[in-house]
């Protein structure tokens, strides 16, 4: 995702001036001095490649088509997701244990201190892959003690994060760079991402009170994501009408206000369509209406600013945007919107927005084919390990 340019030192800015024209670009990991420098700047933002890789996975699984070959497309993709978390988690952790000045600064750094609402959102998203898909390959018993696990270690952390985040902006000293981002949604998104992603577990939980107390708690983090998330965004909508875009390379950030709302109307259409089985009517029925109410509102609010960060994605790409992990940016946001208009259209029984759900998930291919295969190549030449 996003990175300042300020956070380079001055040594490697010149190593990565040096290494810009040279032919060791074109080695295995040429932009780097010696392959161990690949661990100094795994940050936090490196998880949100897990994350749109694995919405890719979800998104295809809960699709209202049937097409061949799809399933097997999702299974693969969840698979490189998994492997990624589990690969990320073993390089942040070398990063924390050699370079733990470096992760330190990182850490305190006003907008990457934000991306640390990344690795539970990672954790949540491949768990819940794990349960839609990964069943498929290792049995539904086990899929659901996976995906009970890395909920929980997900929504431990993300509330967490929703908190730790907030109050080192609260009581930090330096208010230089205190302007409102679309960064500042990434640790409260993780909340909602643990509601919309506990709706698949609630038919997993045993009857009764244990199944009612999920529902509720998972209600509870979309309400508290939901406010929060609503207030941030008018300050970033604010912020980008007084102050403009923010820097061109950090321009594609904009679709993380994407990722509030697809999740959020996932959330509350999944959880209303799963209350039946843990709280009787008339308040079930109550939850699926209030989901299609919300969804229907919430819904064209989404369309309106994803017309709005496609329209400032041409305007930045005008302005030599260049590659960089803020593309991510593009992935999972999108993929929430797949999955919020896969379950609204469901909720509503219309076939015009599953339809639209099917367009936007064409759209995540793209966008995720593109950024997975640039991503791969700088992994190669080893640019993308580079301070941005």
């Amino acid at each position: 995702m996003s990175t300042a340019t300020h956070l380079r030192p001055p040594a490697t800015a010149d190593h990565c001036a040096a290494t810009a024209g040279s032919s060791s670009g074109h080695r295995l990991l040429g932009a780097l001095e010696h392959p161990g420098a690949v661990f100094e700047n795994i940050t936090p933002n490196w998880f949100a490649a897990v994350m749109g890789t694995g919405i890719v996975a979800n998104a295809a699984a809960t699709l209202p088509v049937h097409v061949i070959g799809l399933r097997v497309f999702a299974v693969c993709v969840w698979l490189s997701a998994a492997f990624a978390l589990v690969a990320l988690s073993a390089a942040f952790s070398v990063h924390w244990v050699r370079h733990r000045a470096n992760a330190r600064r990182y850490a305190r750094h006003p907008v990457m201190g934000q991306f640390y609402g990344a690795p539970p959102m990672a954790l949540l998203t491949v768990g819940a892959g794990t349960l839609l898909v990964g069943r498929d390959v290792i049995g539904t018993n086990a899929a659901v003690a996976v995906d009970f696990v890395l909920w929980g270690a997900g929504t431990v952390t993300g509330l967490a994060t929703s908190l730790w985040v907030p109050f080192r902006m609260i009581t930090r000293h330096d208010k230089s760079t205190a302007t409102a981002l679309p960064a500042w949604l990434m640790p409260i998104v993780p909340p909602m991402v643990s509601a919309s992603t506990g709706a698949l577990l609630l038919p997993h939980m045993p009857a009764g009170q244990a199944r009612l107390t999920l529902l509720l708690a998972c209600y509870a983090m979309f309400g508290m994501s939901l406010v929060i998330g609503m207030m941030t965004m008018t300050l970033i909508y604010s912020r980008l009408l007084h102050a403009g875009m923010p820097a061109v390379q950090a321009a594609p950030t904009v679709w993380i206000t994407l990722g509030m709302i697809g999740q959020s109307v996932t959330a509350v259409n999944l959880l209303g369509n799963a209350a039946g089985s843990a709280i009787a009517d008339p308040f079930a029925q109550g939850l699926r209406v209030f989901g299609l109410i919300y969804g229907i509102s919430m819904g064209g609010f989404g369309a309106l600013m994803f017309v709005l960060a496609t329209a400032l994605t041409v305007h930045a790409a005008r302005q030599h945007l260049r590659f960089s992990l803020t593309w991510w940016s593009f992935t999972f946001p999108i993929g929430t919107c797949v999955t919020g208009a896969t379950g609204l259209g469901t909720t509503a029984g219309s076939s015009a927005i599953h339809g639209l759900a099917v367009a936007l998930y064409v759209v995540l291919l793209a966008a995720w084919g593109t950024v997975a295969l640039r991503t791969l190549r700088s992994a190669v030449s080893g640019r993308v390990f580079l301070p941005a």
